[in-house]
Parts: structure tokens; sequence; C-alpha cells
């Protein structure tokens, strides 16, 4: 079967593979591969990985080997996160932070291949009702579900989502679910546009945050800020924008190890903020992004920008870099 392999930094190479056998396991024909930040960060060396690897974790295909309950057609979410079952953390319920774990694409090999090998309860079922468009997005709005139950039950106030790429603007749409009012920040005048079209009380470039988001709090600043971007400017910014007793949710997957500017680490300690770094989903995240997807209360189509042949993956990872407004692109199989 036909592969696209990464054999180093930004050395993508077709590849013919084995058909896996995966005893006991289902089998699942890939029909679309998501490209996100993560997928970005392995594919330039930034995220260590060894090569040659299989990229890809955001994936929906059908079953073509069936389970015990999971027929032969059934269009399916793979969760791509693999979990030991028997550390500590597996043992409390809580398999995203399994200690043996690993995350397809990343410490094994991922969906860029024309079938994988899954365990059965790492499906879940998509109606047909949604979109090819609409199922790119379901693995990222399953870990923006997970990140925000993880948030405390406080009174609707002002939020802030700093980044409003794919993720940030399924954060901005979760939060005014939520009931809260939300400013989107952005350098793209383009996503600032859909921000506000999606639901955003207002949206700015970075540099007026500051002065946007007092305005509308009377100069008291955000309850919440979701940092989406994962750079250290982006959680610098979260922290100045975030008042005192605030939380901020840091999203963003932050690999830079050294800092270009002065670090506000003391507005840590002076507002006494609340930081909640989420990691991956659970299997009811995914189950609840699909629910929210299917009755319409997420808008998922809009994100999508463009589908690549699998011949042309590496052009699909070009098309997202720097200086790139696209938002979801996905490999078709």
């Amino acid at each position: 079967m036909k592969g696209m392999a990464l054999a180093g930094p930004r050395q993508l190479e077709a590849v013919e593979l084995e058909e896996p056998q995966g005893d006991g396991a289902v089998l699942v024909r890939i029909d679309q591969v998501g490209i996100c930040g993560t997928d970005l960060k392995i594919h330039a060396g930034q995220i260590p990985v060894t090569y040659p690897r299989i990229l890809g974790h955001e994936l929906v295909g059908r079953v073509i080997r069936a389970g015990d309950s999971i027929p032969i057609g059934t269009r399916v979410l793979v969760d791509p996160s693999i979990a030991c079952w028997t550390c500590p953390p597996c043992r409390r319920g809580r398999p995203n932070l399994c200690v043996n774990g690993a995350l397809m694409g990343r410490d094994v090999d991922g969906g860029l291949a024309e079938i994988v090998a899954v365990d059965e309860h790492r499906l879940h079922r998509v109606p047909e009702a949604i979109s090819s468009a609409e199922a790119a997005l379901l693995q990222v709005l399953g870990t923006c579900v997970h990140a925000q139950a993880q948030l405390p039950e406080t009174a609707p106030g002002v939020a802030v989502v700093v980044g409003l790429g794919v993720a940030g603007l399924l954060h901005l749409q979760l939060l005014r679910q939520a009931g809260r009012k939300v400013v989107g920040v952005a350098r793209s005048a383009e996503k600032r546009a859909m921000a506000l079209e999606l639901g955003a009380t207002a949206a700015c470039a970075p540099d007026e945050a500051e002065a946007l988001v007092g305005e509308l709090t009377d100069g008291d600043g955000a309850a919440l800020v979701v940092e989406a971007v994962g750079k250290v400017g982006t959680l610098a910014q979260a922290i100045r924008l975030a008042f005192p007793g605030a939380t901020i949710l840091v999203f963003g997957t932050i690999t830079e190890s050294v800092l270009s500017e002065p670090f506000p680490w003391y507005d840590l300690y002076y507002k006494e903020l609340s930081i909640v770094n989420p990691r991956a989903a659970l299997g009811e995240d995914y189950d609840r992004a699909i629910a929210l997807a299917t009755d319409g209360s997420v808008d998922l189509g809009p994100l999508w920008s463009e589908s690549f042949p699998l011949a042309k993956a590496a052009a699909a990872f070009d098309a997202l870099g720097p200086g790139s407004t696209r938002l979801k692109v996905t490999i078709d199989l």
C-alpha cells in the first residue's frame, strides 16, 4: 500500500508499505488526514522523532475489518493516543497522560498510509451527516473540548483567545456556547473577520489587545485567556491580559527554550493566576465533539481550507508555511 514517510526534517518521501495485520485490531482505510501545528513542528524537526516516520494523527476513515461492535463500512474518527492501561495515570482514568503512551505520527507511525490497524476502543463513529470538511476538524475539536472541561466553573465574563488558527476559532465557539463574551486576537485580518462571523464580541491585532480588553472590562482585564499559538511571546501576552485571579489555558504546544524578551514571571505570582495546560483528549471528549458537530453547536465547515492528494503531501505542508492564512489543510487518501 502507498504511504508517505518523513525521512528527515522537511524530507517527505513516497513509500510502499506492507498492509498491517494487527491481530485483534480493527482495520481502517483512511479517507483523510488533517495537518496541525504538531505535525508542522515534527516536519520541521522541532519535535524529534525516529526516522523514517509516517506522519499524521488527525484521522478519519472507514472500517474494512470489523471489530466486535463496529461493522465494516462504519465511518470513524481515530483516537491517535495509545495507552498502556496499567500505569498510575491510566488506572486513574487518565490514559491521555499514560507514562508509557504514544501518539500516532510522532512516537509510532501514523495515518499517511492507506490502511491502519487500531484497537476498537479508540474508534468513534462519525455520522454520515457530517461533511468531509467538517470531519477533518473533529480530532482537534475533541482536544479543545477536553481542554475546556478542565476550566473552573465561574460566572461568564470576558474571555480572550490569543491566536485565531483552527484551535483558537474552535475555542472561541466553545466559549460562546458557554455564554462568555470573547475577544479574538490575531495578526491576520482575515482570521479576525472570521472570528467575528463565528460569534466573537470583538477582534483585534496583538498590539491593540490590552487597550480593547481594558475597554470591555472597565480596566479589569480578562477572566480567562486561551493561548492558542504555542509561543513564549503569546503566553506572555496572555499573562498581561489576565486580571488577578484569572485562569490561563495554555493550549498551544510551546517548544521554545530560549526567551527573546523579558517574561512576566512576577505577574504569575502577583496576579495569583491559575494555569491550565491540557494534553490530548479522552474518548468521551471525542464523542462530545462529534455530538457538537452533529447538532450544529460548533460550525466546523468554515475552518477547512484546502485538500491535497497523498502524492502531494509535501505541498500540503508547504501550504501551511510562514505567513500562511490557511486554516485546516487535509491530505486525502
